[in-house]
């Protein structure tokens, strides 16, 4: 018997179907570029997430120093091996202590602290109820977790309670208390009331109010008067009103504890770098010395609402840090954004399939160390460089 002849058809090349996907994110203007930025620019930066201007600052860069010089360029290990060092306490302690919580748990990462968070705190059998309008590490970890999930519309306590009345067993609510595309806040009493009616747990994303709301910063979760209730976790990021990197968990002591033993994002990576670490502790204490940083970040970005919506923007009014302006499509998004660059304004662009209800605008970011002269010349730049129909374009 002959042995069958080899296929005649080559097989695909390895990796091939990218250069498909390529074309079509080419064609539909949806390409991503790495933009490196040098380490003193002349732009206006409106697009980085420093909200308080704090990672320049003398104190946080002489945190980050002073821990590299103490405890070296890296961590070593996970923190449950050897990548814990005093200074991770330390920054827990005072972290859980500052936003009102009983502990504090710290990750390499905001993204990794939400993954910890929804996938150890939705175990098989649970039912996860996710806001429409949740970041992506959000989503991710709702993927990732073992739990069932449902999305629900965007800010809408009624329909929480309809998911809930769907399941008998445990569950959890997940939603950020800022969404990071428009910068409007979630309506936190709401959701804590349905979450009781159903003895169903909430998880809470405060990485954009953090440093903005609440007493001297303290954050949504801390506004809303749910800072330690036990039902409530709260995760933050390090990397934003800290202007340092990494991310954590703040909750009951029992809840970190059992993050420590079963989140895997925890458990299997390396422990934040202590220079992070010395960065977010020191900018921690500068916030704690001067509240008024929260406040005077809140008022630069009604500040840009105000001037971008009597300019005829269509803008969505910012409850924290983050201002909106709607742009009339995809194109001219990317168009208006490198327009700004290009007259020394850098602003940030979100475009689908980034922006969950297909409505591409520049995000813009305030800064509570910019001034009421900075802050007019941005609008004037966004206004001279504005496409046809940017006027107004929600409308």
């Amino acid at each position: 018997m002959t042995a069958p002849s080899a296929p005649t058809t080559p097989p695909a090349a390895p990796f091939g179907w990218i250069e498909e996907q390529r074309r079509g994110r080419a064609a539909a203007g949806l390409t991503r570029v790495l933009r490196p930025r040098p380490a003193h620019s002349p732009l206006l930066d409106l697009s980085g997430n420093d909200y308080l201007g704090l990672s320049r600052h003398p104190e946080v860069v002489e945190g980050a120093a002073e821990a590299a010089r103490q405890w070296g360029g890296g961590a070593t290990g996970s923190r449950l091996v050897s990548g814990t060092t005093e200074l991770h306490t330390r920054l827990e302690r005072e972290l859980a202590e500052f936003c009102g919580f009983e502990a504090a748990l710290v990750l390499s990462s905001g993204y990794a602290a939400n993954l910890a968070a929804v996938t150890a705190l939705a175990p098989h059998g649970s039912l996860i109820v996710s806001d429409a309008g949740n970041h992506a590490s959000l989503i991710d970890g709702c993927r990732l977790a073992r739990g069932a999930t449902q999305v629900v519309p965007h800010a809408d306590p009624e329909a929480v309670r309809k998911a809930l009345g769907t399941h008998d067993g445990p569950a959890v609510v997940v939603s950020d208390t800022v969404f990071s595309v428009d910068g409007d806040r979630a309506p936190l009493g709401e959701l804590a009331a349905v979450c009781r009616e159903f003895a169903a747990g909430l998880i809470l994303d405060d990485a954009h109010g953090l440093g903005l709301l609440g007493d001297g910063g303290r954050g949504a979760p801390h506004e809303a008067g749910l800072a330690g209730a036990g039902d409530t976790v709260v995760t933050v990021t390090l990397s934003k009103s800290l202007g340092s990197q990494g991310g954590a968990v703040l909750g009951p002591a029992h809840v970190i504890e059992h993050l420590v033993n079963a989140a895997r994002t925890f458990i299997f990576d390396t422990g934040l770098a202590p220079a992070a670490t010395g960065a977010a502790l020191a900018a921690l204490r500068l916030l704690r010395r001067e509240p008024e940083r929260a406040a005077r970040g809140r008022h630069v970005a009604l500040s840009l609402h105000q001037l971008l919506t009597g300019a005829g923007f269509s803008a969505v009014r910012p409850d924290a840090a983050v201002v909106s302006v709607l742009a009339p499509s995809p194109e001219d998004a990317v168009r208006w954004a490198a327009d700004c660059r290009a007259e020394g304004l850098a602003v940030g662009c979100f475009r689908p399939p980034s922006v969950p209800d297909g409505i591409s605008r520049l995000r813009l970011t305030a800064r509570a160390d910019l001034t009421d002269g900075q802050v007019a010349e941005a609008v004037r730049v966004i206004s001279r460089t504005a496409p046809k129909g940017a006027v107004n374009a929600g409308s």
